[in-house]
């Protein structure tokens, strides 16, 4: 779960970054860049804190 979590987050994180470079290098337009990085925004929220998760050891 921790491995597909942190492969979502960092999915998430390129989502909020490529987006944006790639309207200044005109590629896509603005509102496709707000769309994508909303995505990625609640994608991260969503997949970091289960990767940041600390085990405790404990099954539940």
């Amino acid at each position: 779960m921790k491995t597909l979590a942190s492969i979502l987050a960092v999915l998430a994180l390129c989502l909020t970054v490529v987006p944006s470079i790639m309207v200044f290098n005109g590629t896509i337009e603005n509102d496709l860049n707000k769309k994508l990085m909303l995505t990625g925004t609640l994608l991260w929220f969503g997949a970091a804190p289960i990767w940041f998760r600390k085990d405790t050891g404990e099954k539940t």
